[in-house]
């Protein structure tokens, strides 16, 4: 994603996300809710060609002062390839996998939120980490 297109993203995203605030359920979280809206707005973004690009964030951009330099370039590495690996899945697998692996939100939560069965969730999940194993064991 192109830094210049987020403000316009956000606003997409809030305009969805108030368009549909009456659906919202109260007694559910609302992350994983607005993580839906989220996910279909960077879907959409993504789709276009002219935005092809990976997830663009600056991996520990601003060196820590509790790691050597070694860890740092070694965490820097890993995140590289993770991210690599991650953008290798399905947008429906990626949008499971990071629920799921890196939000911690519940499967039930998930499959939810994204309106899918529960049993498609855990099937994507599945195939995601397999998925993923494989490109970070490739790499």
């Amino acid at each position: 994603m192109r830094a210049r297109d987020l403000e316009d993203l956000a606003h997409d995203t809030f305009l969805k996300v108030y368009e549909n605030l009456q659906r919202f359920d109260e007694t559910r979280p609302a992350r994983p809710w607005l993580f839906a809206f989220a996910f279909r707005v960077a879907s959409d973004y993504r789709r276009l060609a002219r935005h092809k690009t990976g997830l663009g964030a600056d991996v520990d951009a601003v060196p820590s002062a509790d790691r050597s330099a070694e860890d740092t370039l070694a965490y820097g590495e890993a995140a590289v390839i993770a991210e690599r690996a991650i953008l290798e899945l399905s947008e429906e697998q990626r949008a499971v996998f990071i629920l799921s692996e890196l939000d911690e939100i519940p499967m039930k939560t998930i499959s939810e939120c994204l309106e899918i069965p529960l049993n498609t969730a855990y099937s994507r999940l599945r195939l995601a980490r397999a998925a993923f194993a494989k490109a970070v064991a490739k790499r």
